[in-house]
């Protein structure tokens, strides 16, 4: 990271994340389809940022990575949700695969997070 460059967090990069998703929502057309959607990606997507601020105040290690699994799993579920959303209003297609990226490429931190807990978990085990 260049001196230049303002550090850019986790927690920031998943508010953001939360962000693009509202901004989303509010563009989709209101529809008997896009309804049921719209209701399900605003949970899932905004559910990520806020799992991770519970991860970062986490009471244990359990309790740490109890949260960063949800976070995983929110962002598997938003991924879901922006495909189907996709498809029910092809115009804000180019939009739901920016932010389907977005959330797969958070889903990699997570698992790599995980990865890393339980192979110190391992270690200490031993």
């Amino acid at each position: 990271m260049t001196e230049t460059k303002s550090k850019y967090t986790l927690e920031d990069r998943t508010m953001k994340f939360s962000e693009e998703i509202i901004d989303l929502v509010r563009k989709i057309k209101k529809d008997i389809v896009t309804m049921p959607l719209l209701n399900q990606i605003i949970r899932s997507g905004t559910s990520v940022g806020a799992n991770y601020c519970e991860a970062n105040g986490a009471s244990s290690k359990k309790d740490f990575k109890n949260k960063i699994y949800i976070c995983k799993k929110e962002c598997k579920e938003t991924k879901y949700w922006l495909q189907l959303l996709a498809k029910a209003s092809p115009e804000n297609a180019e939009l739901c695969r920016t932010n389907w990226q977005e959330a797969h490429e958070l889903t990699m931190i997570f698992s790599k997070i995980i990865i890393t807990i339980e192979g110190r978990n391992k270690e200490i085990k031993i």
